[in-house]
């Protein structure tokens, strides 16, 4: 079993940056492949970032690659996501989340509550 927290997530202005946190919690929430996924409202959760259990292996989704970049730090427990030149369609709640075996873009085992991200025009 892993419990995921979220934080991290504001308002913030187009073109600014936030830095999302996510804390796991489990004895070895380390070897997990980890992502995090966003949903606006009246919209379909979808995938944003995905990183390997090492943490050499990372995707991202075509609307954010070069914009946020996923991080972790297993000795902490922690995954991470810098997000630069943010763009009000960034607006969502972005949960983080956790999977056993390799990093992909769905099927993951476990979600945190979500944290609410804010792009002002």
């Amino acid at each position: 079993q892993v419990q995921l927290v979220e934080s991290g997530g504001g308002l913030v202005q187009a073109g600014g940056s936030l830095r999302l946190s996510c804390a796991a919690s489990g004895r070895t929430a380390s070897s997990y492949a980890m992502g995090w996924f966003r949903q606006a409202p009246g919209k379909e959760r979808e995938f944003v970032a995905a990183i390997s259990w090492s943490g050499r292996t990372t995707y991202y989704a075509d609307s954010v690659k070069g914009r946020f970049t996923i991080s972790r730090d297993n000795a902490k427990n922690s995954v991470f996501l810098q997000m630069n030149s943010l763009k009000p369609e960034d607006t969502a709640v972005y949960y983080c989340a956790a999977r056993r075996g390799y990093a992909t873009t769905e099927l993951y085992d476990y979600w945190g509550q979500g944290t609410q991200v804010t792009v002002s025009s």
